[in-house]
């Protein structure tokens, strides 16, 4: 259904910053700043949410879906008005992330991405490199004990005796960086006893739990509970 598949895709437009580590630089500082192309292209990162909805220094983004990726492809931020924003920015209708009736909320931890700029993100070597860190210490995510979390929500019509109602839906995924003694079978993550973890997303990571609540899709509850357990705990930095 479009909303589950909306959330798989979701590697958080946080994809667009990134980190290092020696001078320790951070957002408080004023020296991170938003790379080339954003729409706040140049500008400082500053503690608290910016206009897109993005918190960087709390780990969390609140908002409209299609903000987590319009600035980083140089659009201003949507504020409710469909029709007013597609006027004054046609192109961003064609955009497959053009949902602006879904709200979005998502959390991470300092593995998925720092609030700091410790390394550079290309060599791994500390330096900063004025880009937000991403799996600090690690070559790759795989063992570093990232993990997001990702709450959609929105609203269908539907007949209700006869008559059309809006009807609230709601999708909730927890996703984690596979750890280094994983392997991938037939879509799905194992860990190293064997045990299913989740279904593979984004390569390095897996789904580890679902909710999903939808009276148009007849879906109540949990989606799917990984069987290796839904809790970020056990796949921590190795």
């Amino acid at each position: 259904m479009r909303r589950t598949a909306l959330a798989f895709v979701v590697c958080l437009a946080v994809c667009s910053l990134v980190a290092s580590l020696a001078a320790a630089d951070t957002i408080k500082d004023g020296t991170i700043l938003y790379s080339a192309g954003h729409y706040l292209g140049g500008q400082p990162l500053k503690t608290g949410y910016d206009i897109f909805g993005y918190n960087y220094q709390a780990h969390m983004f609140n908002g409209s879906y299609a903000n987590v990726y319009l600035g980083r492809d140089g659009f201003p931020p949507f504020e409710g008005d469909v029709d007013a924003y597609l006027a004054a920015n046609p192109g961003a209708a064609s955009k497959w992330y053009w949902y602006p009736d879904v709200t979005l909320q998502m959390k991470w931890n300092d593995q998925w991405m720092s609030n700091q700029d410790l390394y550079d993100n290309a060599t791994f070597e500390p330096g900063p490199d004025g880009k937000l860190d991403r799996h600090p210490g690690y070559d790759s995510y795989i063992g570093s004990g990232a993990w997001e979390t990702n709450h959609q929500s929105g609203f269908d019509t539907m007949l209700i005796n006869g008559k059309e109602k809006q009807v609230h839906w709601s999708y909730f995924v927890k996703i984690v960086a596979v750890p280094s003694d994983a392997t991938l079978a037939g879509g799905y993550w194992y860990d190293g006893d064997g045990i299913e973890m989740g279904s593979a997303i984004w390569g390095s990571f897996a789904r580890i739990q679902m909710v999903y609540n939808d009276p148009v899709a007849a879906a109540h509850g949990k989606m799917y509970v990984s069987p290796a357990g839904p809790g970020f705990g056990q796949y921590g930095p190795e």
